[in-house]
């Protein structure tokens, strides 16, 4: 097996959704690995779509560079829990009531 490679399967289980990583298999090429992903884990259950990606062509990033994923405190209109939406309604009923 040093001639195999290893590629990463990821399947989607409708038309439109997101795929998602089920496993790993091993094979000597693309062609094989897709047919072993078939085998191994199309069979169980519905499936519409794989991808298989050899697991030496996945960048990731390093866990040191943590501080890329946070955010700052100047960009509060990115989070939804900044918005005071139902406050502003309420107010503007009110002032609907008020007026008629």
């Amino acid at each position: 097996m040093d001639h195999f490679q290893t590629y990463e399967v990821f399947e989607q289980k409708k038309r439109g959704t997101h795929h998602i990583h089920v496993g790993s298999v091993h094979a000597p090429s693309s062609e094989l690995a897709m047919m072993f992903a078939k085998e191994q884990y199309s069979r169980r259950g519905q499936c519409v779509n794989l991808w298989v990606v050899k697991t030496s062509e996945i960048l990731a990033t390093q866990y040191e560079d943590a501080d890329i994923f946070e955010t700052t405190a100047s960009k509060h209109h990115r989070d939804p829990n900044s918005y005071k939406v139902m406050d502003r309604i309420k107010a503007f009923k009110e002032r609907q009531k008020q007026n008629a």
